[in-house]
């Protein structure tokens, strides 16, 4: 099962170009800003305070689902969306509107990515022309995009052990990535898709040029 979450950070301006999905899972405000793609969406999370009365009636009215939480409470709304994705049953997960506004926020959105709560569960994150995508021990990322794209690859939780790259302008067979060393930054892709493999260790991978 393939689900969209949508959260309540920058969303571009033109149509959002969701790929094929199963559901569409809102974070709080994110529900004002699936209406306004014309998406209405399955299930609304959080505690609502940056989505209007009149927003949950009309998804209410469409058939949609409002979950709603305390605003004091120990889980952010994109939390609690992640979570009600993965118990639904989700093996894909891809985000919009993680990112703008406060720096935490967009970091902590970015490393709640990596939880171990979501391992076995093919996550990503889209902004603009870029993805991000969790990359976890044993498995392995196929990338698609543009010739020439950047690829940056980022150690999360001590250092990357047996990375393997195809497809990139400077290969990796069985590597070691430091952790906090930039020397996995912009590598790129030769053609329109490439692989990388990992042994031990959580890695982010972020996509600049890829395809929706």
């Amino acid at each position: 099962m393939h689900t969209i979450v949508i959260a309540n950070g920058d969303l571009p301006h033109l149509p959002l170009p969701l790929p094929e999905h199963d559901r569409v899972v809102a974070a709080d405000g994110g529900a004002g800003h699936a209406l306004r793609f014309g998406i209405v969406p399955d299930d609304v999370i959080g505690d609502l305070d940056s989505v209007t009365d009149e927003e949950l009636a009309r998804i209410e009215r469409d058939g949609g689902r409002i979950h709603s939480f305390p605003e004091d409470k120990d889980e952010t709304d994109l939390e609690l969306a992640l979570d009600f994705a993965a118990a639904s049953g989700a093996g894909r997960i891809t985000c919009y509107g993680l990112f703008g506004g406060r720096w935490d926020m967009t970091f902590a959105n970015l490393l709640l990515l990596a939880s171990p709560r979501y391992a076995g569960i093919r996550l990503e994150a889209a902004v603009g022309g870029t993805r991000v995508h969790i990359l976890r021990g044993t498995e392995t990322l196929s990338l698609k995009g543009a010739p020439g794209a950047a690829v940056s690859v980022l150690p999360l939780d001590g250092p990357a052990a047996g990375l393997t790259y195809t497809g990139l302008a400077w290969p990796l067979e069985d590597a070691d990535l430091p952790f906090s060393s930039p020397r996995g930054m912009s590598n790129r892709m030769e053609g329109a898709a490439a692989t990388i493999s990992l042994r031990e260790g959580v890695v982010m991978v972020f996509v600049t040029g890829s395809s929706p």
